[in-house]
């Protein structure tokens, strides 16, 4: 094993090493850091399950345990994109991450030990998904029911029906939780028989434990009690007897056995989660040719339907038969000839078979809606667990470039980082797999949105790490947009210390004329108040080298004038604008994007006018530098007159020594 290793050079290195261990002290660390983190969020969606319902440590360690279990594959990319983020922000603070560089080995070398570690985590991930976790899921919902059907009188809510309690369902329009009373009651009593169904409304009323906790004693106020009567065969005759009381109080005592019971995990069994891969993908098959069945059962009663014909007597003229036959029927003139009592009674035959229509295609619409239902879950299950195994190296990619990138180690700015991503993560998966369960997205779209989000970021933030560009440079970005807006710099020139070499103003002052000349004519040629053409603009793309040769020229005199110890010319020269010599000529560089732009018309008006404004301001340059020219030349000149002076003064103490102040003692 050792020679193979030796002969594909697949040998960890002393670096590798190092990154390995750096990575996982970290990971472990933040890893229970997540994990607590997700539990303790997860936890307020059942608080109300645990809180006053008398549970006992074991259970209430279940219930953790089983939370823990399944949140464990949501904490891994967390916890990787954080370690990840760490490790390579201390190695870039501390310019380790530089020395790595500087001695040959690249970006995308020195992820490679970690690379390994993750999709190693990223098989347990899923391993753990199609394992353990429908277990745990399964053990966690008969958990969760029995710690609702625990006291109940708590967990009844507010204008919803509730039944965890047997064999009724209740429904409160409000809940004074500090009273314990309950307004606006309605309850469904359920048995098995129709015969003995019975409906409660009561204004207002309590329900609370009996104290040898078997009975749940439900005390009602001002309501009325609706009940079937015992009639035997009598229940499927056309009217049923039912009796009616009106009560100002009363109490029911309902059987209930308030102990904790554990329910059947067998019970959950059929339900997406708690299943593995291969049992999903069998159970897909076979609610797919449910689906079918059911489909083909619907499509051959609705096609025999079609085929039904009103039966025809002997008693029906042969002009009736005949106009049956050709099935040219006038039923408007057929039901006006009917007596008042055959008239009524076709009406109600009508509304009985509207009735039963509706009825019966709303049936058949919740079934294969509950079928949809069931194959999305199933389907949702099946790509999830691929897609958060899958997360854990996209966050990877994400978390070690941003590290790289911004080189800022500890729990600061790595955790900012982190939790921004993870909640765009967070928005986009939960929305996705949202949208596909309820069936408004297409379940490979929903269940790959975040994927698809953020794969691309990974991959662009892993480039610019390893070309070692500016992604955070907010110099960067301010150019970026001064360009795309057209804001230009202003120039500064300040006052030098040291000058080495001053500058030749005479030949600087002949440059600014020549230059100022030129430019006049530059803007008479060229008439940059008209609009552009369209042709050279999108369709003839060149580079206007004049005024790109005149702009060079007039920033070489303006270096040289910044030699000066003049102040009078360091703020002339301030005073000259930064000229932008190739934003008038065309959008871009290149001839098939001004094509593209042109195209597209919205966006070739924008940029058409965009131009137009670069000419406009391209015109106002020229004119205040041929302007501010006449401004420089006469500071120099004044320059040279003071400087003259002075020289005819210090030759004037030198011929009359006299003329100099001795100093005082």
């Amino acid at each position: 094993m050792r020679k193979i290793m030796k002969m594909f050079n697949l040998r960890p290195k002393k670096l590798d090493v190092f990154l390995a261990k750096q990575f996982l002290l970290l990971f472990v660390g933040t890893f229970f850091i997540c994990q607590f983190v997700l539990m303790m969020q997860f936890l307020w969606r059942y608080v109300d399950d645990l809180i006053g319902k008398g549970l006992s440590m074991d259970i209430l360690a279940q219930f953790f345990w089983y939370m823990g279990l399944f949140l464990l594959p949501q904490a891994l990319p967390l916890a990787i994109l954080l370690s990840s983020l760490i490790t390579f922000g201390n190695l870039g603070e501390s310019s380790e991450l530089t020395a790595i560089k500087a001695s040959g080995i690249s970006l995308m070398q020195a992820f490679r030990p970690l690379i390994v570690i993750v999709a190693t985590i990223a098989c347990m991930s899923f391993y753990f998904q199609n394992v353990v976790c429908p277990n745990a899921n399964k053990s966690f919902a008969a958990l969760l029911i029995s710690m609702k059907q625990k006291n109940p009188e708590l967990e009844i809510p507010e204008g919803t029906f509730y039944d965890g309690i047997p064999n009724c369902n209740v429904y409160v329009e409000k809940k004074d939780v500090e009273r314990g009373m309950l307004y606006g009651v309605m309850i469904y009593r359920i048995t098995n028989s129709f015969e003995d169904a019975a409906v409660i409304i009561a204004d207002s009323g309590s329900l609370a434990m009996t104290a040898e906790k078997k009975h749940l004693q439900l005390k009602l106020y001002s309501g009325e009690w609706f009940e079937n009567m015992r009639q035997g065969d009598a229940v499927m005759a056309r009217n049923v007897p039912y009796r009616r009381e009106t009560f100002w109080e009363k109490d029911i005592l309902i059987p209930f056995d308030a102990n904790f019971n554990l329910a059947d995990a067998d019970d959950f069994s059929q339900d997406a989660e708690a299943k593995g891969l291969i049992k999903i993908l069998h159970d897909i098959d076979s609610i797919n040719a449910k689906a079918d069945s059911t489909g083909r059962d619907y499509y051959e009663q609705e096609k025999m339907s079609l085929y039904w014909l009103p039966k025809i007597e002997k008693k029906d003229s042969l002009k009736a038969i005949a106009e049956a036959k050709t099935e040219k029927v006038n039923l408007d003139s057929i039901f006006s000839k009917l007596t008042q009592d055959k008239k009524r009674e076709m009406v109600g035959r009508a509304l009985d078979k509207a009735r039963v229509g509706t009825t019966d295609y709303e049936f058949k619409g919740y079934v294969s809606a509950s079928v949809e239902r069931q194959l999305r879950k199933h389907q949702l299950q099946a790509i999830l667990k691929f897609t958060l195994s899958f997360a854990c190296l996209i966050f990877f990619f994400i978390g070690a470039p941003l590290g790289a990138i911004v080189r800022k180690g500890g729990l600061g700015v790595p955790v900012i980082i982190s939790v921004l991503v993870f909640i765009v993560y967070y928005i986009f998966e939960n929305s996705g797999t949202k949208m596909a369960r309820e069936g408004s997205w297409p379940v490979f779209f929903g269940a790959f949105l975040s994927t698809a989000i953020l794969a691309p970021l990974a991959v662009f933030f892993t480039y610019k790490a390893n070309k070692d560009a500016a992604v955070f440079n907010p110099d960067f970005y301010s150019m970026l947009i001064h360009k795309a807006f057209g804001i230009k710099p202003k120039r500064y020139i300040a006052s030098k210390e040291v000058i080495i070499e001053d500058p030749d103003y005479a030949k600087d002052i002949k440059e600014l004329n020549r230059i100022g000349n030129e430019l006049t004519a530059y803007e008479q040629e060229h008439k940059l108040y008209r609009a552009p053409n369209v042709a050279k603009t999108f369709f003839k793309t060149e580079t206007d080298t004049e005024i790109i040769r005149l702009s060079d020229e007039l920033d070489g005199v303006i270096n040289d004038l910044s030699n000066s110890r003049y102040g009078g010319i360091l703020y002339a020269l301030n005073r000259y604008p930064v000229i932008n010599p190739d934003a008038h000529t065309s959008p871009f560089r290149k001839n098939w994007l001004n094509i593209a732009t042109a195209i597209i018309l919205p966006l070739g008006l924008f940029f058409y006018f965009r131009i137009w404004r670069f000419r406009l301001t391209l015109l106002h340059d020229i004119r205040q530098t041929v302007k501010n020219n006449e401004l420089t030349c006469e500071r120099i000149r004044m320059f040279a007159h003071v400087e003259e002076e002075k020289d005819l003064e210090g030759q004037d103490n030198i011929d009359n020594p006299e003329n100099i102040e001795s100093p005082e003692p």
